[in-house]
């Protein structure tokens, strides 16, 4: 039994995560931001074992406050970034928390040396931050793989920005640092998909699919991405936790970065399956899993299985 710190273990994809550790026997301990909002997490004290789940408070800006999250942990597995498209002041509530929190994690592993392993959860944005458009001047069929340049183009989103930075920050510090003792590991989703295991109506993931379901466009990106007809590569929110759990337990992938992806479909297909309907066109991989199911052993779902899960929830 290995003692589990989750930054962002409440949301959608951690949610899946915790799931995942507690179902294997270790005890999980999960960050929020607000302790006092339980409708945040009390979902977790369903997933079953919860007399190995806690409950924290933190601030990842706050280096004191992370310290002490951390301490006891063999493993932290860092999902705790916020993924939102339309903000306010993108510096405030993307850039700081995003890549202020990893400074600070990295500060963790140079301290504590009785942590065993880091897995951040990063984004196939930090590969390339036009996604899902192709990065400019690339062939449309060209297969996105571990070893392609990282790409940022400085209008896109500032959420992809953010993550394109941070997984900059934690490149340049495993490079800085050739002989930490803490193995560092990032994984990399594509757009995640599938059924949430909480009520929450603050999921981004959720509500994406929601409104490709709903053929909804509430803003001009949205209706952009139906007027184009925009192809996404996608990955089941399940596939996703498996594939951060065979990071954070398996020994000597110091520095690999992973991406976790199985097929991509234009948004007009997405939305027939999400509808239970069939679609016309046949999956592209844009983004390729390889490195993944050779060095993790994962195996990727093909899409209409999560989003059939969704069209039911």
């Amino acid at each position: 039994m290995k003692s589990i710190g989750i930054t962002g273990g409440a949301g959608f994809i951690g949610s899946y995560i915790t799931k995942k550790f507690l179902d294997e026997g270790h005890k999980v301990k999960v960050s929020v931001t607000n302790i006092s909002r339980s409708d945040k997490y009390e979902h977790l004290f369903e997933l079953g074992n919860e007399d190995n789940l806690s409950i924290k408070d933190l601030n990842v800006q706050d280096i004191d406050s992370l310290r002490s999250f951390s301490r006891g942990c063999d493993i932290i597995i860092h999902c705790g970034t916020p993924f939102k498209l339309g903000v306010e002041d993108p510096k405030r509530d993307l850039f700081h928390p995003t890549i202020n929190g990893t400074e600070n994690f990295l500060k963790i592993v140079t301290e504590n040396k009785d942590l065993e392993k880091i897995v951040f959860v990063a984004s196939v944005a930090a590969f390339n931050t036009s996604f899902p458009y192709p990065v400019t001047g690339r062939d449309p069929d060209h297969l996105y793989t571990e070893e392609d340049e990282p790409f940022l183009d400085e209008a896109n989103i500032p959420y992809a920005q953010a993550k394109y930075y941070a997984d900059q920050t934690v490149r340049k510090f495993i490079k800085n640092n050739p002989y930490i003792d803490t193995e560092i590991t990032t994984v990399s989703p594509v757009t995640v998909i599938g059924k949430s295991l909480s009520n929450r109506e603050d999921s981004t993931s959720v509500g994406l699919q929601h409104l490709i379901k709903a053929k909804t466009a509430p803003d001009p990106f949205m209706q952009t991405l139906f007027d184009e007809d925009v192809e996404f590569a996608l990955v089941d929110v399940e596939d996703v936790a498996e594939g951060v759990y065979r990071a954070a337990t398996k020994k000597g992938i110091h520095a690999k970065n992973y991406l976790l992806t199985s097929e991509s479909w234009r948004v007009s297909d997405i939305s027939r399956m999400l509808n239970r309907e069939d679609p016309k066109a046949e999956p592209r991989t844009v983004y390729s899993n390889e490195l993944a199911q050779k060095e993790l052993g994962l195996y990727f779902k093909p899409v209409s299985e999560p989003l059939n899960k969704f069209s039911e929830s």
